[in-house]
């Protein structure tokens, strides 16, 4: 891990991230400019300048972080193994307000996310609140839902699923190449189911962590959150899936365990 608390940052908005796709969407469906939304973000994150102080919450959460992370290193690692493939271990880096990275810089409410460029996760500590209340998807598993689909995406990454995927984005229109995201992100759903059927044969959850992920998944599904900011849903702007896409496929890697099962790229039953 890397603690970049209370560091700041600023310049160019990366996007992606659940909070950052809430906002975005609130003002797109309301006739709004997204693009001056996330420029504004983008400049606004350069930190209060205020020193951060770590609360005792913020210890607790970022230990449990710290946690689910090595469950995913031990998880991935013996995977990989089992396919004959080494598994390179990602960076988590906390971060307060702003954060600078390989693929920009990020204000907070864009969220957690994956930058392939520098093999990091980066998340602000702040979105196990938002999680709880925005998304009504409380629990500490909900949270390591989150993590591990981050990780889902630095899987997707090692194998080369990414560097397939992104060059797409100026060869497709913007509707196929939202229904490529879609079928990215369901596959790092997959991806970390995949690591909680390991983590349930580890004895490491228990009653109930099952359900909260679930729930997480059902909770950032784009018709909910479009249901949530305007009323209505819009599939041809989904980018991650239907809530339903999202707890199926987490699902399906929980009960499948392996690598072999995830192909959402070729799936007809997305």
């Amino acid at each position: 891990m890397e603690d970049r608390r209370g560091m700041g940052g600023g310049g160019k908005l990366v996007g992606g991230g659940l909070g950052g796709l809430v906002l975005v969407l609130i003002v797109a469906l309301m006739g709004g400019d997204p693009t001056a939304v996330l420029n504004e973000l983008g400049g606004a994150g350069t930190g209060s300048g205020q020193p951060y102080v770590e609360t005792a919450e913020d210890q607790e959460r970022a230990e449990f972080v710290s946690v689910v992370l090595a469950d995913t290193e031990t998880i991935w690692s013996e995977v990989f193994a089992e396919e004959g493939m080494e598994y390179v271990e990602p960076t988590l880096v906390l971060f307060t307000e702003s954060v600078n990275s390989a693929c920009g810089t990020a204000g907070a409410s864009v969220g957690p996310f994956y930058c392939p460029g520098d093999q990091k996760l980066y998340i602000d500590l702040s979105f196990y609140d938002e999680l709880q209340q925005q998304f009504q998807a409380p629990g500490d598993f909900a949270m390591a839902y989150v993590i591990a689909h981050e990780v889902g995406h630095h899987v997707q990454n090692l194998l080369g699923v990414m560097e397939q995927v992104q060059p797409l984005r100026n060869q497709l229109s913007e509707k196929e190449y939202n229904q490529l995201q879609v079928r990215l992100e369901l596959q790092a759903d997959y991806l970390s189911g995949v690591w909680a059927h390991h983590a349930e044969e580890m004895g490491l959850l228990e009653e109930g962590d099952l359900e909260e992920a679930l729930t997480a998944a059902s909770a950032v599904g784009d018709d909910t959150i479009q249901k949530r900011a305007r009323g209505y849903v819009v599939p041809d702007s989904f980018t991650h899936g239907t809530s339903e896409q999202r707890k199926k496929w987490f699902y399906r890697g929980f009960e499948a365990g392996n690598l072999k099962e995830g192909d959402t790229f070729n799936a007809k039953d997305l």
